[in-house]
């Protein structure tokens, strides 16, 4: 629309930002009428009118079998449309149009905004199955019809009152008239249902809605008298009701055709069990995350244990592999950490690598900086805890192997993102510019443990490659190539 509203009309930003609040609420307004709306807005030379918007309606049939948004039709071929646009009126005369062999009832409804009219919606009702209304249906058009004439007022939508419609309530949801005093008029079947499961025992009709909610509520005091205006639909308001067996969402909305107020629509919808899911996955969530708060606990009590007992071992050998096993535990306890403080199982790996790469600096025999480039971003958590275990011992290998006592060096990490969603990859190099790798040396062959741990993780349980080889210039580089979930964009 935002294209086709700069490209064609005259509307400044203002003008294009009431249309879109219009759009989002005219779902309402399709549903209620039985009928197909598209939007037409004159042209910039105010010779030819362009469709911007198109809604069908969830309550009968189309009358449009193709997209209508984009046409261009000139003044004068729908002389409803120019009437509407030039008086400002709703215009209902004329005969149905046949469209394909179905008779349609056309209706023009200015859109008015600020006194001015910025366009105008016609109102296209399919009439081959027309039939005796039910009070259902009636309550149902002549609730349309006051939202028409509010449009062609200017008072509605509502300023500042966006609304999602996959989250609100809709009119086949439940629906509710009330008079001007907050009386029920008219309850659709399911919105007497929705209350029934609040606990009403009898029918709405005839009951301030208002005063029977708040009865139906738990009592909170000065919270009743709030709710029971709420409920009044004075105002345009969106809500929960939880009564003792279940929940309602309500949306009010005043109705003032002729400027004053004469009644409310409200929609409800029973929210009951999706609140109910909603809890549950809250529950779980932080059951989730309480678990990975305690695991990294039990890990860090483990790495404590480790620790004094490699301080008690007189083998240097023997306090070496000890303290290798610590940092092992806690690289695994540090993603533990970071998903204990996530809502899903994916984790921002960076923090990690960077935890990592300073743990493992901290115990290197040389005076040898790390740093990392690039971004590992968001990883899943089967990926995150071996990718660290990985990243530990690699960056471990590079600061014992490749610096003596007392040598300077640098140790980079390089993490680079490619592929496409289906195919996504992570690229990873640890890169040293230490003493390099021994003569004959076969990263694929070599017995030392913190290597075998390596290999087995990329490959075995990530289903990624692994190689070791000289770096150009000195040292050593391992390249890494791991699959990975995509990121969402």
């Amino acid at each position: 629309m935002n294209d086709l509203v700069r490209q064609h009309t005259a509307l400044c930003d203002s003008d294009l930002e009431w249309l879109h609040l219009l759009v989002s609420e005219w779902q309402l307004l399709s549903d209620l009428s039985f009928a197909d709306l598209v939007l037409w807005v004159p042209t910039l030379d105010g010779t030819r009118y362009v469709s911007v918007a198109q809604m069908r309606p969830n309550t009968g049939p189309t009358s449009y079998q193709n997209d209508m948004v984009g046409h261009l039709v000139p003044r004068g071929r729908r002389p409803m449309l120019d009437a509407a646009l030039d008086e400002g009126r709703i215009v209902r005369e004329g005969d149905p149009e046949w469209r394909e062999e179905v008779p349609v009832r056309v209706e023009s409804i200015p859109v008015r905004r600020e006194g001015r009219v910025l366009g105008v919606i016609a109102r296209n009702t399919n009439l081959l199955t027309v039939r005796t209304p039910s009070r259902l249906e009636l309550t149902y058009l002549q609730s349309a019809s006051d939202l028409a004439q509010m449009i062609a007022n200017g008072a509605f939508p509502f300023p500042g009152q966006q609304v999602d419609m996959d989250a609100s309530p809709r009119a086949g949801d439940g629906l509710i008239r009330l008079d001007a005093d907050g009386i029920v008029q008219y309850a659709s079947p399911n919105a007497l249902s929705a209350y029934h499961r609040l606990g009403l025992a009898a029918d709405l009709v005839g009951h301030h809605l208002g005063e029977t909610t708040a009865q139906l509520a738990p009592s909170r005091g000065p919270v009743d008298e709030s709710l029971a205006k709420l409920a009044s639909g004075w105002a345009p308001r969106e809500f929960e009701v939880e009564g003792s067996d279940g929940v309602i969402q309500l949306r009010a909305i005043p109705l003032k055709p002729k400027g004053n107020h004469i009644g409310s629509l409200v929609l409800l919808r029973d929210v009951t069990e999706l609140r109910r899911r909603e809890r549950e996955l809250i529950t779980k969530d932080a059951t989730i995350r309480e678990i990975h708060h305690r695991v990294k606990n039990n890990l860090q009590t483990v790495a404590a244990l480790l620790r004094l007992q490699a301080r008690r071992i007189g083998s240097a050998e023997g306090r070496e592999a000890l303290e290798e096993a610590v940092r092992r535990v806690g690289s695994i306890a540090i993603v533990h950490e970071t998903l204990s403080q996530n809502l899903d199982e994916r984790v921002e790996f960076d923090e990690i690598a960077d935890r990592v790469l300073a743990m493992v600096a901290e115990i290197s025999p040389g005076r040898v900086a790390g740093r990392r480039t690039g971004r590992f971003g968001i990883l899943d958590a089967e990926v995150a805890t071996p990718l660290s275990m990985v990243l530990t011992e690699l960056l471990q290998n590079a600061m014992e192997h490749g610096f003596g006592p007392g040598e300077r060096g640098t140790v980079e990490v390089t993490a680079v993102r490619s592929g496409t969603r289906r195919d996504a990859r992570l690229l990873i190099s640890v890169q040293d510019d230490g003493r390099g790798l021994p003569e004959g040396f076969d990263p694929q062959r070599a017995g030392n443990l913190g290597l075998q741990i390596v290999r087995t993780l990329v490959e075995g349980e990530m289903g990624g490659t692994f190689d070791m080889l000289p770096a150009s210039g000195q040292g050593t580089r391992v390249v890494l190539d791991i699959p990975v979930r995509a990121e969402k964009g």
